[in-house]
């Protein structure tokens, strides 16, 4: 015969397990180094956005915001480009590899395309864009 099946506890778990780290989120260098300095490439990343923020925030020359955030998408694209060629990248592993690097290119890419089709006088036209603008009621520029 068959014995009954215990009660089910609704209980939840005190600790999780089963949670890993993702991959290549170990520090790029050894625990002899400051934090910074293990945490390399994520000190880069950040450094350059630090920096396009900067840019984009103090420029008072024409068309200085969008070298500002020219650089910003830059750094966010040079996080794409370590969190791929590196074996470890420390804290700037998030998710799997291959989930970081679509979302950081994708991130970058984005905002780097629209800083170049951005009014007034773009550096890069995009007829497309104007016959959008002509569909939603714009004018045509």
């Amino acid at each position: 015969m068959t014995e009954p099946r215990p009660a089910r506890s609704r209980q939840r778990p005190v600790r999780t397990t089963g949670t890993l780290p993702p991959e290549g989120a170990a520090p790029a260098l050894g625990r002899d180094h400051a934090l910074p300095v293990r945490q390399w490439p994520i000190t880069l990343v950040l450094s350059v956005v630090g920096a396009g923020l900067a840019v984009t925030w103090f420029a008072d020359f024409k068309d200085g915001f969008k070298y500002g955030l020219l650089i910003l998408g830059t750094g966010v694209l040079l996080g794409a480009v370590l969190r791929l060629v590196l074996p470890e990248v420390g804290m700037l592993a998030v998710r799997s590899r291959f989930t970081d690097v679509i979302v950081l290119a994708f991130l970058g890419a984005s905002i780097v395309l629209l800083t170049l089709v951005t009014q007034p006088n773009p550096w890069l036209e995009i007829p497309l864009l104007d016959n959008i603008g002509q569909l939603i009621g714009r004018p045509k520029h």
